[in-house]
């Protein structure tokens, strides 16, 4: 009998065919598949967008060659929802088992959103955004080795869980996620704390330099909101003093209709590095319709060095970032007005002058699965 083989890709289509097939079985089949299938899950999104900017370029200008580009279009120095005109941000399948004691999770991404959310690794891990396995050590005490994205921040890489869909500052210049072993501590109902040894930042395949990082987490929640304080030390590379972030990612429901988040962070390494803060007031206007503002204020510290952080230069500026999230079942969609303001000229208008702010518009859609 001749040999099949499966590759990769199509076990992962496999996989995500019965995952889009789950979607659209009935309530009691749903079941049944629970029934055959206990503690597995399949999850994930889809997300696309339109950006243009008001005032700056949303296009390439060539020199006299006709060849040569001498300015492209203009966006923030942020992570993600950067591309002009229609484009696309990624699918994102996420599989899963939650057993009593033992479980994993394998966070897939495709398209350019995931490509920048992994952009440390190489060859086939160039898709993996997440993957680790978990102990449940006692009711108490749960270790977590593999690749897990950060716990700084109040941002993280799917668009599902971000009320706005372009990123902050202080997301796209901190950690995006790390590989090592971490031990999460509920200390009671509402305190819990975390330990980690992790690879330098973002090296999530494999450690290549063969030092450390150390993290360290303090939480408290209750039915009205959370806080979380969060630190990183250790070597990124040999030869770099060790870097130090502190982070501290907090929001609260001041009523049903009323939300307001706050992040601050600082980095450093060598007094190079940045610092920040940012609040996200939100109010749930109608059952499908919820506005929400991000307002940051970021500083890069440059300390006289050649390599710096957002626009090489020891920048001031702040981000007002107004989005609308409409929900229709699964799908949101986010019209978002956003003005970028630096205290230097960092961007080019349409006339390719250099101006000091840019005013752009992005209309998103995310749908969750």
């Amino acid at each position: 009998m001749k040999q099949i083989t499966i590759t990769k890709m199509q076990k992962f289509l496999i996989f995500a065919s019965i995952g889009l097939w789950n979607l659209s079985v009935s309530a009691q089949e749903s079941e049944v598949l629970e029934e055959a299938l206990p503690g597995f899950s399949i999850g994930g999104s889809v997300d696309t967008y339109f950006r243009t900017n008001f005032n700056g370029l949303n296009k390439y200008v060539y020199g006299p060659d006709g060849e040569t580009p001498i300015a492209g279009p203009q966006a923030p120095a942020t992570a993600f929802a950067n591309d002009p005109g229609f484009a696309l941000g990624m699918v994102n399948v996420i599989l899963g088992y939650e057993g009593e004691k033992i479980g994993f999770v394998a966070d897939l991404v495709f398209g350019p959103r995931g490509e920048e959310a992994v952009f440390l690794s190489m060859g086939s891990s160039n898709i993996v955004n997440q993957l680790y396995v978990y102990y449940n050590v006692s009711e108490n005490v749960r270790l977590t080795l593999g690749d897990f994205n950060t716990f700084l921040g109040y941002e993280v890489i799917s668009p599902v869980d971000n009320f706005n869909y372009s990123t902050s500052y202080m997301f796209s210049y901190g950690p995006f996620s790390h590989t090592g072993l971490k031990a999460d501590i509920a200390l009671n109902n509402n305190w819990s704390a975390m330990l980690a040894i992790m690879n330098p930042t973002d090296y999530t395949e494999f450690d290549p330099f063969g030092v450390y990082t150390f993290g360290a987490q303090l939480g408290y929640s209750n039915s009205s909101g959370s806080a979380y304080l969060n630190l990183i030390y250790g070597e990124q590379a040999p030869g770099l003093d060790p870097t130090f972030q502190i982070d501290l990612t907090t929001g609260w429901d001041f009523s049903e209709a009323f939300y307001l988040g706050l992040n601050t962070t600082y980095n450093s390494t060598d007094d190079v590095g940045f610092y920040g803060v940012a609040l996200y007031p939100q109010i749930q206007t109608s059952e499908n319709f919820a506005i929400g503002l991000r307002a940051e204020y970021f500083k890069e510290l440059a300390n006289g060095h050649d390599e710096t952080v957002v626009y090489n230069s020891d920048a001031n500026l702040t981000a007002f970032t107004l989005t609308g999230n409409y929900t229709v079942g699964s799908l949101t969609i986010k019209p978002e007005l956003r003005l970028d303001s630096v205290d230097r000229d960092v961007f080019v208008n349409q006339d390719l002058e250099p101006i000091d702010n840019l005013s752009s518009f992005v209309l998103a859609a995310v749908y969750a699965f």
